[in-house]
């Protein structure tokens, strides 16, 4: 293994103000990474120089700090796309999150493209944010939803895939990596499946992007969502990418300034790529933090993050082998440091309260993932997921936490 693939993990918890504090007189110990991550001092410092020194509304404006921001918020877009390998700036649409990504396509798109007997293609792990938008656009156009199976292993049934497509299918919307499971999904066999087609693919990579290196090209996809609160940027800031033929196309989202070309009583001409999907006041701070963030992650790199998150990923299932009474849900072959378990006994919100007690942040409840936890028979679940900066000696806490909670429950 070469030394320049491994991460200097303690000079990296100093960049995270965050872990100088204790929790309950206890150090922090934060493994609720796939709902939220913590931030750098540089995406701090990102957003507190723009409001300090910088702040000014972008575009239009004629004085130099407007300018100053306008090129700014520039920089940030074209940095967005070389991060996830667009082919250019106009196909990053800045959005609040991969939730208004996926309602943004499924309200625009698919209120143009989707009839009555038309059918969307998504699976059985989806997140809500990737169930909901296309159940309500399916009920306004007399469209349905079909569903990809997963199996106990906790992964996507391939062959049911397969057989679910039919002429009806009009586009495939899909997580990328499971936000309950950490299962990383096939998505390049999937897409060609529905490339062969001619079907649309939007992939959600809300969990993906903070784990490994994204290319939308290789990917083959026709979107793809994320969130800069999970990549180590702002909360309020996120991204959908689309191929500018299909963006193009699509009707605006939201009216309102910033969007429109001109705009008279009889009728308003709309904006370009990607303005006409922007509306109103954007998070200009907020582009900033994320493209700062996106700068910290590349000074990173990818390789070493991925060897640590691994050899945490393996730390962690070890540690939880050993404790009694621990179920996992779902084993999948390929996967990120998402866990998701119960313990026999003690209900999830019971054992996530003490592993608080002893400084330790999980996440207890079912995830914004309901259908896939019905799937495995349990109405919640204790999810502990894991970043770069967390340390071998996190995954032994979570053990000994639950092992606590198994004594205060059981006896």
């Amino acid at each position: 293994m070469k030394t320049e693939t491994l991460l200097d993990v303690a000079r990296v918890r100093r960049d995270f103000p965050i872990f100088s504090r204790s929790v309950r007189g206890k150090p922090l110990v934060y493994l609720d990474n796939a709902n939220s991550t913590q931030k750098p001092r540089a995406v701090i410092d990102a957003e507190r120089r723009f409001y300090e020194t910088g702040y000014a509304n972008i575009h239009r404006g004629v004085y130099l700090l407007s300018q100053e921001a306008t090129e700014a918020y520039d920089r940030a877009r074209e940095r967005v796309a070389r991060f996830i390998g667009a082919a250019s700036p106009n196909e990053i649409v800045f959005v609040r999150g991969t939730t208004e990504a996926i309602n943004l396509v499924a309200a625009s798109w698919g209120r143009k493209a989707l009839a009555a007997g038309d059918e969307v293609l998504i699976s059985e792990m989806e997140h809500h944010s990737g169930i909901v938008p296309w159940q309500l656009v399916c009920e306004e156009r007399g469209a349905s939803l079909r569903v990809i199976p997963v199996t106990d292993e906790g992964e996507l049934d391939l062959a049911a895939a397969e057989r679910l497509f039919s002429p009806k299918t009009k586009i495939v919307s899909l997580i990328h990596v499971s936000n309950a499971l950490g299962t990383i999904n096939p998505v390049e066999a999937i897409v060609a499946m529905a490339k062969a087609r001619g079907v649309p693919v939007l992939l959600d990579g809300a969990q993906a992007i903070s784990h490994g290196p994204i290319d939308v090209r290789a990917l083959g996809c026709d979107f793809y969502a994320f969130s800069g609160h999970k990549l180590f940027g702002p909360t309020g800031i996120g991204v959908l990418w689309g191929r500018e033929s299909l963006l193009d196309a699509m009707p605006p989202y939201q009216g309102g300034g910033n969007m429109i070309h001109t705009v008279t009583f009889a009728k308003t001409t709309f904006a370009p790529l990607p303005f006409k999907f922007e509306a109103g006041t954007v998070n200009i701070a907020g582009t900033l933090g994320l493209h700062a963030a996106m700068d910290y992650v590349d000074a990173l790199t990818w390789p070493a993050i991925e060897v640590h998150e691994r050899a945490l990923l393996d730390r962690m299932l070890a540690a939880l082998g050993e404790v009694e009474g621990v179920r996992l849900l779902g084993a999948p072959r390929r996967r990120v440091g998402v866990v998701s378990l119960t313990v026999d006994g003690v209900h999830p919100h019971d054992a996530g309260t003490v592993l608080d007690a002893e400084g330790i942040a999980v996440r207890a409840g079912h995830h914004c993932a309901q259908p896939l936890m019905a799937r495995f028979g349990v109405p919640a679940a204790i999810r502990a997921s894991l970043s770069f900066y967390n340390t071998p000696e996190d995954c032994d806490a979570l053990a000994a936490g639950l092992r606590r909670a198994i004594e205060v429950f059981r006896g």
